[in-house]
């Protein structure tokens, strides 16, 4: 019988920038601080850079689990992206979000559009979430 071997191979692609001097000490200060190679802190730069123009009304912060997108001026997109999960009974999840929230619809949107860019990322912030919320109320 004969097989077929599949497997796919990530290969990163070396990239050269100049940086003035006074930048570059910046952002190895930064990634020290934070206890990042300069390599990786540039590859996170320019990973949400990338994400940010895909996406303008995102950000992304720093906190307890990690770096995490969030809406500009408001929660994290995980959290918008769950509360329209569960209003799924309503006939307009995002109209019923609306009236409850001081969220407008556009940044409401704007967060489910990152999410279909990235379910994975979204997905196990939810995953996460509802995990802790269960093993805390069991407590």
């Amino acid at each position: 019988m004969l097989g077929t071997l599949c497997y796919n191979a990530y290969v990163s692609d070396n990239v050269s920038v100049r940086l003035d001097d006074g930048l570059s000490q910046r952002l190895r200060l930064r990634a020290r601080a934070a206890g990042e190679s300069l390599s990786d802190r540039l590859r996170r730069y320019a990973d949400e850079g990338v994400r940010r123009d895909e996406h303008p009304l995102i950000t992304f912060r720093d906190g307890p689990t990690g770096r995490r997108a969030g809406l500009v001026g408001g929660p994290d997109v995980w959290e918008v992206v769950m509360w329209v999960e569960d209003l799924s009974a309503e006939p307009d999840p995002v109209a019923a979000l609306v009236e409850d929230l001081v969220l407008t619809r556009p940044l409401i949107d704007a967060a489910l559009r990152y999410r279909a860019a990235y379910p994975g990322e979204i997905g196990t912030r939810i995953e996460l979430h509802r995990r802790e919320t269960a093993a805390a109320s069991q407590s």
